[in-house]
């Protein structure tokens, strides 16, 4: 029986490919992922174990926006190393203007997070389990 060892990638699809563009651009530099390809509408980054992509909607994607709550996506979560690097992911968060939906804090016993949302209102997360 396969058995899987991990998650590869994860790929969204994005209703302003300039703006997502920025948003990871500078999210990825800052959680340590580096650029592995970029297209006109395509872009993917990777930490060597991780790797996101971000594509363009197409006309007709672009005719239902994002929904927290409807069928699909909702929220993908990094595992940090620590709550400081929880506590510094929400300190860019807040420079970089990035809304963030819940702030940084225990949410069960052992768990610290902080939620936040790209530009299409994907909901996002960082997160710690442990002191």
């Amino acid at each position: 029986m396969s058995r899987v060892q991990a998650v590869d990638h994860l790929v969204v699809s994005v209703s302003d490919f300039a703006v997502s563009r920025k948003f990871y651009s500078g999210l990825f530099d800052f959680l340590g992922f580096e650029i592995m390809d970029e297209m006109p509408e395509a872009m993917g980054w990777s930490n060597g174990n991780t790797r996101f992509w971000i594509y363009q909607a197409d006309q007709e994607g672009k005719k239902h926006p994002y929904r927290k709550g409807d069928i699909g996506f909702h929220h993908y979560a990094w595992s940090l190393n620590s709550r400081k690097d929880v506590d510094e992911l929400q300190a860019w968060l807040e420079r970089s203007g990035a809304e963030i939906a819940d702030p940084a804090g225990e949410y069960y016993d052992d768990y610290y997070a902080v939620f936040f949302l790209d530009p299409d209102g994907m909901k996002l997360e960082g997160m710690h389990y442990g002191k």
